[in-house]
């Protein structure tokens, strides 16, 4: 006869669950970038795939093969490609120190006589420098990871999208609070999942574009880099694209293009600036809505864990986990309410 009744029986196994997903959380914390891709992925396609599967009766797994393929092609290939480029240049300019000596020379001139700062554009590189070694540090680090990251996010999507009914069951079987609250947690992230990487994307690509463009009208040399750049630090709030065109205009000034320098500042800062802020009210108003500060925390919480894609999965994590907190803020209500309720009634 076992010593332990059943309360204690099941405490113990509960224990041991704890235990034991905490050394598997731990296993897999190489591969949690895949698994938030994987659901990201799957929170932007679900619509389209359940459209396709069941008002049009495809085939599942082909429906869902086609999804991985379309997803590759447009944002995982770009993504990779563009961040390659941006670290290819970056190399071509490291091997150039002459030229990078010389305009730092200038700027350092120009910024002595103009502001008093003889030293300010040493200090920006440095911190450029750094900031731009933390930014990508997963695609540094081979392709081997990137392959692993790619591999293992597809074969969670793939399943995911086959097995979709009962996989939306099993986590509504097993979460943690009333199905009511499941459900809006499951249209709160889908809210959050647009508005982080379909908004803020659309966003971004179209400053990009509007600095490259810019940049290639004044005649800043390599254009398409720095629009590309722009891209990726338009996922940063308040920072964005159009503060590029301050050092492109001070550049020109320095080379003696007086009005080709303030015409890209003002282009940069009144024009993209005030297309950042329109299309952002038109997103949030048809998607849902970021606060900037949860993007800026996000960002600085995404880049050590997943280099550069925590531009996008930081904020998408940050808000996941905001999510879980107004989640449990309402069964903590609700249970008081209830308890309340309950002592009322025994009185």
């Amino acid at each position: 006869m076992s010593i332990f009744n059943y309360r204690q029986r099941n405490n113990i196994i509960l224990i041991s669950i704890i235990v034991l997903g905490c050394f598997l959380l731990y296993a897999l914390s190489s591969l949690f970038s895949s698994i938030l891709g994987a659901i990201v992925l799957y929170v932007i396609c679900r619509p389209g795939y359940i459209y396709l599967t069941e008002k049009k009766n495809w085939g599942r797994s082909v429906t869902a093969l086609m999804f991985i393929l379309v997803t590759l092609i447009v944002i995982v290939i770009p993504f990779l490609s563009l961040s390659f480029m941006v670290i290819n240049k970056i190399a071509e300019i490291k091997d150039n120190p002459v030229f990078i000596d010389q305009l730092i020379k200038k700027a350092n001139a120009f910024t002595g006589s103009t502001f008093n700062q003889p030293h300010m554009i040493d200090s920006f590189t440095d911190k450029i420098s750094t900031y731009a070694t933390d930014l990508f540090p997963s695609i540094l680090g081979g392709a081997a990871n990137i392959l692993l990251t790619l591999l293992v996010l597809y074969f969670l999507l793939y399943f995911m999208f086959v097995q979709l009914r009962e996989f939306e069951a099993g986590l509504l079987r097993y979460a943690p609070f009333r199905e009511q609250h499941a459900l809006k947690f499951a249209t709160a992230l889908k809210n959050a999942t647009y508005s982080n990487v379909l908004g803020q994307g659309i966003i971004s690509i179209v400053q990009g574009l509007l600095l490259a463009n810019g940049f290639w009208i004044v005649g800043i040399p390599d254009a398409l880099f720095w629009g590309i750049i722009g891209t990726f630090i338009s996922f940063l709030p308040v920072v964005g694209a159009p503060t590029l065109s301050i050092p492109a205009g001070i550049y020109l000034m320095m080379i003696g293009e007086t009005w080709r320098g303030i015409g890209i500042i003002v282009y940069g800062l009144l024009f993209i600036g005030n297309i950042d802020n329109v299309l952002r009210m038109i997103i949030n108003k048809r998607i849902a809505n970021t606060h900037p500060i949860i993007s800026i925390i996000g960002v600085f919480i995404g880049l050590p864990l997943f280099g550069i894609l925590g531009l996008v999965f930081g904020p998408v994590l940050l808000s996941y986990f905001l999510l879980l907190v107004e989640i449990y803020e309402t069964n903590r209500l609700a249970a008081e309410r209830l308890d309340r309720i309950k002592m009322e009634n025994d009185l």
